[in-house]
């Protein structure tokens, strides 16, 4: 009995090279889509970047903004401080405003005697020109505090909703020390609010800068104390209103660590 075997016809060498070109193409096509995902996902990590610390750049502004005492928000315009709601020069790159002391504000003494630093609120019959009475507050707690944040109590301002502040000499208890000039006009009112600091967001043409720690008066200089809030800043812009402040901030970012080009980002945030 004969047996069959059945032969099989291998690739011919022209076949062979067709093969390895289709082959040569599709690798040719992968690696493009490769390269442009590769591209796109280096901008979009970029651009992310930049947002992201734009963001964080403005969220910390408004953070300390939040502690401004209404009528001390000026800012730089042409060599001069104004009040923010008149300025008018889109160059101007200094904002700065007194915060009242928010940290003692709202810390207590303890679980069991929860009067805070200070309460705001002043006994305008127990009080005269030089100690306002302050029932419910512990100036001995907001004096610790402030020297543990690197300020004194003995240099602080008292504000006065009619706009008008005194300089503090000091405090204890339920009582703060002032000096509030005899003449019209030099009242004391029920409501106050304690500052011990000023704070200022200055752009020096290239990185954005938190000034802190100088006098809490309004147009004070800003001394040294200073911490760097965002670099690469390409804009820094604001503008006030009816009781509203609208921050720009743009900023410029590296796509890769071996190439030149930048993206930029610029975010903004109304603060009220």
């Amino acid at each position: 009995m004969k047996q069959f075997t059945q032969m099989r016809q291998a690739l011919t060498f022209v076949e062979l090279i067709f093969v390895i070109v289709i082959l040569g193409i599709i690798a040719s096509i992968g690696a493009d889509i490769i390269a442009t995902t590769y591209e796109s996902y280096i901008v979009q990590r970029a651009q992310y970047r930049a947002t992201s610390k734009t963001e964080l750049a403005l969220s910390q502004i408004a953070n300390r903004l939040r502690y401004a005492i209404p009528g001390t928000v000026v800012a730089e315009d042409g060599g001069v401080i104004k009040p923010i709601t008149e300025i008018t020069s889109t160059t101007s790159n200094q904002l700065q405003w007194v915060a009242y002391d928010g940290d003692s504000f709202e810390a207590i003494s303890s679980n069991t005697d929860r009067k805070p630093g200070w309460n705001g609120f002043c006994d305008v019959d127990a009080s005269n020109a030089t100690t306002l009475s302050t029932p419910g507050s512990n100036l001995d707690l907001a004096n610790t505090i402030i020297s543990n944040l690197g300020g004194s109590l003995s240099s602080a301002y008292v504000y006065f909703p009619d706009g008008n502040s005194y300089a503090v000499g000091g405090g204890n208890g339920e009582s703060i020390s002032v000096n509030i000039p005899a003449g019209a006009g030099n009242r004391i009112y029920e409501r106050y609010k304690l500052a011990w600091s000023s704070y200022a967001i200055f752009w020096d043409g290239t990185d954005l800068y938190l000034y802190y720690n100088f006098a809490p008066t309004v147009s004070a200089s800003l001394g040294a104390n200073r911490s760097l809030l965002l670099t690469n800043v390409t804009n820094f812009r604001f503008k006030g209103s009816e009781g509203s402040l609208r921050i720009k901030i743009c900023k410029e970012e590296q796509i890769g660590m071996n190439t030149d080009e930048t993206i930029h980002a610029c975010k903004e945030k109304v603060i009220f």
